[in-house]
């Protein structure tokens, strides 16, 4: 495989084809982050919230299963190499949550309805991506890290797992695994939740579409001679990498978040154009598009302080259970919460004339 791709090639395969499964859960399972805050707390409907807990617990249970095997090394990884900022993951999340209730979308959602014909998501998509680089490695990544500052420590592993391990010598990959169980468990205790098949089924599709992400860059890193990371699926620094790529491609590679990307949006088109909800849709009104534009320029820098977005924090950082992933997945919720309570109460930016 890697005479006739290169590493580079088969991780953005690796990506494209996950990337396609997620594309397909958010148009025909419905698994969308903000959908699931506004079912709970408006409809009073925690089905799509518990979809979630679902793929965490899957993604939880496949990705320790993998280490107990020797299938992945998770020490490496930004989650878990990076010293946790307590901080970070409640300001970015804030910002994210904040962010994606006004925009109307996350940037796994933006994707999903950018794939269905929804061109106000393109806005979305663009802003987020760019705003998350401007953070990231732009101008104002030397306030970020002074702001708030990382460091790297292998050496402790920043998860919940591995510190049990350290404490009790109960191995990390046991740990983790009975936790996925019992957030599986806890998810199929609603007897209404159980009554939906198809939603078990595309919680459990994401949960093991992550753990893809973390087994196939793991093989390419062992087998490979180029040094590629071991990652997994995340949607706010990968929109720039897509950008950054579409720029640039006579000059550079491939990559895992650019065939994630190019997946969702794949994905996404087949679901909406098999169930026949393909349209071009566009914005009429200026003050939804500000609206939407300043959503996407929060959530973008909100992700890159708190180093994950929904899906980066609440199931890729999640299936290793990092310090940071409830911390930062709580901080998302009450920031939609909050974003959401402004909406239903009127904005002023969206009222004013």
């Amino acid at each position: 495989m890697f005479e006739a791709l290169g590493d580079a090639n088969t991780v953005a395969l690796i990506g494209l084809i996950g990337g396609i499964v997620l594309g397909l859960a958010a148009r025909v399972g419905r698994f969308c982050t903000l959908g699931a805050i506004e079912d709970y707390l408006y409809a009073d409907d925690d089905r799509r919230l518990r979809m979630w807990v679902i793929a965490i617990g899957v993604a939880i249970v496949g990705s320790h299963l993998a280490m107990a095997f020797g299938w992945l090394d998770p020490v490496g990884t930004r989650y878990l190499a990076q010293t946790w900022n307590p901080l970070g993951s409640i300001v970015g999340g804030l910002m994210f949550g904040y962010g994606m209730a006004i925009s109307g979308n996350c940037g796994y959602g933006a994707l999903a309805r950018l794939g269905g014909g929804d061109l106000r998501s393109f806005v979305i998509v663009l802003i987020m991506g760019l705003s998350a680089y401007v953070v990231m490695s732009g101008p104002l990544a030397y306030l970020r890290v002074w702001v708030f500052p990382v460091e790297m420590d292998i050496d402790n592993p920043q998860s919940i797992s591995f510190l049990s391990e350290r404490l009790t010598s109960i191995p990390a990959w046991l740990v983790g695994s009975v936790i996925g169980v019992v957030l599986v468990m806890f998810a199929l205790a609603n007897q209404r939740f159980r009554r939906s098949p198809a939603q078990v089924f595309w919680g459990a599709v994401v949960g093991l579409a992550i753990v893809s992400g973390w087994l196939g860059t793991n093989w390419v890193a062992t087998h490979g001679f180029d040094g590629e990371s071991v990652q997994t699926h995340t949607f706010a620094a990968p929109l720039g990498d897509t950008i950054f790529y579409l720029m640039t491609a006579s000059g550079n590679t491939l990559s895992f978040a650019v065939g994630s990307v190019s997946g969702v949006l794949i994905g996404a088109f087949l679901g909406s154009w098999s169930k026949g909800h393909f349209r071009w849709e566009a914005c009429e009104d200026p003050r939804e598009l500000k609206r939407q534009m300043l959503g996407a320029a929060i959530m973008g820098p909100g992700a890159i302080i708190a180093v994950g977005c929904s899906v980066g924090q609440g199931i890729s950082a999640f299936s290793l259970l990092t310090y940071s992933a409830p911390v930062t997945f709580a901080a998302i919720f009450v920031g939609a919460a909050l974003g959401l309570r402004q909406l239903v109460s009127g904005l002023s930016f969206i009222t004013e004339r």
